[in-house]
């Protein structure tokens, strides 16, 4: 899965990702390959990104938005 998370000032993130875990506003969920198509809106928390090596990455929000549609994920966050 391609992954890219943005801020009004710039890109934090941009690359492969196998696994993808967000503070959704209703819960927290998790992106695998071939998920199904979502947009959500994203609450304070840390988004945790699983790259294709086995590493991990953590991100801290405040709030955002997440979409995913054919294995390509866009989280804009303030």
């Amino acid at each position: 899965m391609t992954i890219e998370i943005i801020t009004p000032e710039s890109i934090l993130f941009s690359g492969e990702t196998t696994m993808v875990r967000v503070p959704g506003t209703l819960g927290s969920f998790q992106i695998l390959n071939n998920h199904a198509a979502i947009v959500s809106t994203l609450e304070k928390g840390i988004i945790t990104i699983r790259k294709e090596d086995g590493s991990e990455q953590n991100f801290s929000i405040d709030s955002g938005l997440v979409e995913c549609k054919n294995n390509i994920i866009t989280i804009l966050i303030d």
